[in-house]
């Protein structure tokens, strides 16, 4: 849920930035993209602290080497957002985040299912979480084609 918190006020606090005269947050997609660039470093920074654990936790035992996933996927995730800030890789950075949400999804069901926690938190059930990420991905696409 923190993600989808830091994703909205990030947004709302880019957003009021340009409606008071920062030109740089007077471009509807640079709010988005850059809203998005604060949700996925806070993703992110989860990959290696005290809730890396429970990441590890998440990835289905299908899925081998567990441990090397959560850091591919924290290293992705901090390559996305820094290209989310680049106008010249913005597009690219926010539908290969959205395939990398849709490829790690697996182990958010895995989560929901089994009620594991992150940080002593419970994750959130199956169709919140679904809803959350359908939030995220359609955040991707608008960030992406808005000019």
């Amino acid at each position: 849920m923190a993600p989808l918190i830091v994703l909205v006020v990030s947004a709302l606090v880019f957003f009021l930035c340009g409606r008071a005269g920062v030109a740089l947050f007077q471009d509807r997609g640079l709010v988005l993209r850059a809203a998005l660039a604060v949700m996925f470093f806070l993703t992110a920074s989860a990959h290696w602290g005290k809730r890396r654990p429970d990441l590890i936790r998440m990835v289905p035992p299908a899925f081998p080497h567990p441990e090397l996933i959560v850091t591919v996927s924290g290293w992705l995730e901090i390559l996305g957002a820094v290209g989310l800030l680049l106008p010249a890789t913005a597009r690219v950075a926010c539908i290969c985040l959205a395939l990398l949400l849709m490829a790690l999804f697996p182990a958010n069901v895995h989560a929901a299912r089994h009620r594991l926690t992150i940080a002593g938190q419970r994750v959130p059930n199956l169709p919140l979480r679904s809803l959350i990420q359908l939030v995220f991905l359609a955040t991707l696409m608008a960030a992406a084609w808005l000019r």
